[in-house]
């Protein structure tokens, strides 16, 4: 094998020299003149902005449903079930009243998996999560690396995810949630807006090329 490593590295080299000899100025000028008299809040109420989220989701063919604190451990159990999934993998921070242990043969197994190699994900039937923010309007659900969220290869390698999203962290517009991720932009972030599906290949739609084919999402609210 043709080792091309010194190659690689020598274009890079170029093109860093190159940017090193651009001058930022006139494009830090055009991008600060941009117009931004957009709008950049919502005008929905709570009970609206959920009822928005939830219709976009389904019109991604996501399943979601409504719960309540208190039911949210049984609720996540439920789901599961409901998918006939076993083996689900949960990010380090996912509070442990959210999951049991589970009785053998009686339910899922919930394995802390945030060190698991690729493969060994996509041993796994699905993936348990939070989220940093939610948006309405779009139908969008906001993942970051942190505290039960978990690196983003969690989100993307096994086929199912089930994702808990409060209704506090449901903002209408894209411009608000950009607003939310302003303090953790840094952080590798995966923006969800439903089941992954593509068309790309012979116009023909598939499901599960680029993560998970089934996405359930429970409202705290």
């Amino acid at each position: 094998m043709i080792d091309t490593s010194a190659s690689r590295q020598a274009i890079l080299s170029r093109i860093r020299g190159n940017d090193a000899r651009v001058d930022p100025k006139p494009a830090s000028l055009e991008y600060a003149r941009l117009n931004r008299a957009y709008r950049r809040t919502g005008d929905l109420n709570s009970e609206e902005r959920l009822k928005m989220f939830e219709e976009r989701l389904a019109e991604y063919d996501a399943h979601v449903h409504r719960v309540s604190q208190p039911t949210l451990p049984e609720q996540i159990a439920a789901a599961i079930s409901r998918r006939g999934a076993m083996r689900i993998a949960v990010p380090a921070g996912i509070p442990a009243d959210w999951i049991a242990p589970a009785t053998p043969g009686t339910g899922a197994e919930f394995i802390s998996a945030d060190l698991f190699s690729n493969a060994e994900l996509d041993g796994l039937d699905g993936f348990l999560s939070a989220c940093t923010v939610a948006i309405a309007l779009t139908g969008t659900i906001v993942l970051q690396t942190a505290p039960g969220q978990g690196p983003r290869r969690l989100s993307l390698i096994p086929d199912y995810h089930l994702c808990v999203v409060f209704a506090e962290q449901i903002v209408e517009t894209v411009s608000e949630a950009f607003d939310r991720l302003a303090a953790t932009a840094a952080l590798p972030t995966t923006f969800v807006s439903g089941p992954s599906a593509t068309a790309d290949i012979e116009m023909t739609r598939i499901k599960g090329v680029h993560g998970p084919r089934f996405l359930d999402v429970l409202i705290v609210s």
